[in-house]
C-alpha cells in the first residue's frame, strides 16, 4: 500500500515547513551505498518523487559533512516524532591515512556525486554560453598563423589580436554556434560558443599577442574567439530540489546534434537564473499532445500534453541554462515542454 506521508523540512532561517512526501512502494529499510551510486540513483529508491530528498533526510549531528555521502555508507530509515527520516551510519571502508610526523586523515574514498559526472564534463568544463553578440564580437581573435597558416594544431604558436588581459595565463578559443532565440517571445536570450581548445598567453605587444595551443577539440582558424579561462567549481554534490518560482518554459537544443532525447542527454533550455532556476532544480518535461481532427463533430481537438520525463538543471545562464535528463518514458524533442515537476 502506498504510504502518504508528512515530513518537516528545516528552512534555512530556521523555521519548518510541511511537504507531502511519498516513499516508493517497495522501499529498502536500509541500504549500504556502493561505488557507482549517485543521490539521484538512492533518492529514486525510497521515494516515489527522488527531488525531495532533503525533506526525508536527517543530518546526524555526530557525523562531519552529513550531506556527503561514499561508498559503504548505510542510510537507514527511521520515523522521529512520527515522521519519516534517513539517518546515516559511517561505513568503515573510507579508512584514513596517518602522516608523520603530524597527523591527517584523508577520506581513502570519494563522495557520492549526485548526477553521473560523465555525462556533463564536457559541459561543466568547456562549454559557453555568451549572453551578447557585442559580447562575442568584441572578444579577441586568431588573426594569423604560424608561417601563414590558416588553420592550427594543438602546440603550434598562433598571433591573436585585441584587447589581452596579460594577467590572464591562459584563454579558451571558442568558434560561434547556434544562435538562441526565445521562440514565443522571439527575444535574443545568447550565443553558444563551440569549444574549440585552449592557448597559453606568451607576450602581448600593443593589441597583438603569440599565443601556444595547448589543447584543441579540432583545429583552430583564423577568426575563432578568446575568452579567459573561466574559474568554475564543480558541485559534485548539489541536492536535487524544486524550483521556488513557477517555470515554464521548452526544450530549444541538444548541444550533442541529436534528434531523438533519451535519458543522460543534455539538453538546452530557454530559462536561466533570472526566472529561477537553480543549479540541483528538478523539471517535468511534456509532450506536446497533437491536435487531431474528431470525426463525429469535424472539430480540431487538442490532446493533453503528456508528462514524459523528468530533467535536473546542472548549469543555470541568465537567460539559458543545461539539464541532464534522468529520466525518459518515452523519446523526447526539440520543443517539449518543461515544468515544475
Amino acid at each position: 500500500m502506498r504510504k502518504s506521508l508528512l515530513a518537516l523540512l528545516l528552512v534555512a532561517v530556521g523555521g519548518m515547513a510541511q511537504a507531502a512526501v511519498e516513499l516508493k512502494e517497495g522501499h529498502p529499510e536500509q541500504y549500504t551505498v556502493v561505488k557507482g551510486d549517485t543521490l539521484w540513483d538512492i533518492s529514486g529508491r525510497f521515494l516515489r518523487e527522488p527531488w525531495k530528498w532533503p525533506e526525508l533526510w536527517h543530518a546526524n549531528p555526530q557525523v562531519e559533512n552529513p550531506h556527503l555521502i561514499y561508498p559503504g555508507d548505510k542510510l537507514s530509515l527511521v520515523y522521529i516524532d512520527g515522521q519519516p527520516r534517513l539517518t546515516l551510519n559511517r561505513g568503515a571502508s573510507r579508512g584514513t591515512i596517518k602522516l608523520s610526523p603530524t597527523v591527517r586523515t584523508t577520506p581513502m574514498a570519494e563522495a557520492i556525486s549526485t548526477i553521473p559526472l560523465e555525462a556533463i564534463n564536457s559541459f561543466l568544463l568547456s562549454n559557453r554560453i555568451v549572453d551578447t553578440a557585442e559580447q562575442f564580437e568584441s572578444a579577441p581573435y586568431i588573426v594569423a598563423g604560424n608561417a601563414e597558416r590558416v588553420i592550427s594544431g594543438a602546440g603550434d604558436r598562433i598571433y591573436g589580436r585585441g584587447a589581452f588581459d596579460q594577467q590572464v595565463g591562459a584563454y579558451g578559443v571558442f568558434r560561434q554556434g547556434k544562435t538562441y532565440v526565445d521562440p514565443e517571445s522571439g527575444e535574443f536570450l545568447g550565443i553558444n560558443a563551440d569549444d574549440i581548445g585552449s592557448v597559453e598567453l606568451l607576450e602581448v605587444e600593443d593589441d597583438i599577442a603569440t599565443l601556444r595551443l595547448t589543447r584543441v577539440t579540432q583545429e583552430a582558424r583564423l577568426g575563432d574567439r578568446l575568452f579567459p579561462n573561466e574559474e568554475r567549481a564543480v558541485n559534485s554534490t548539489f541536492m536535487p530540489s524544486e524550483p521556488k518560482e513557477k517555470v515554464e518554459g521548452l526544450i530549444l537544443d541538444v548541444p550533442r546534434g541529436v534528434t531523438q532525447i533519451g535519458q543522460f542527454d543534455v539538453v538546452t533550455l530557454n530559462k536561466g537564473a533570472r526566472d529561477g532556476l537553480e543549479i540541483g532544480n528538478v523539471l517535468a518535461v511534456y509532450k506536446t499532445g497533437e491536435t487531431v481532427r474528431d470525426r463525429v463533430t469535424g472539430e480540431n481537438v487538442k490532446i493533453p500534453d503528456e508528462r514524459s520525463g523528468l530533467l535536473m538543471v546542472f548549469r543555470a545562464y541568465e537567460k539559458l541554462s543545461y539539464g541532464l535528463v534522468l529520466q525518459a518514458t518515452r523519446s523526447l524533442a526539440v520543443m517539449d515542454k518543461v515544468r515544475n515537476p
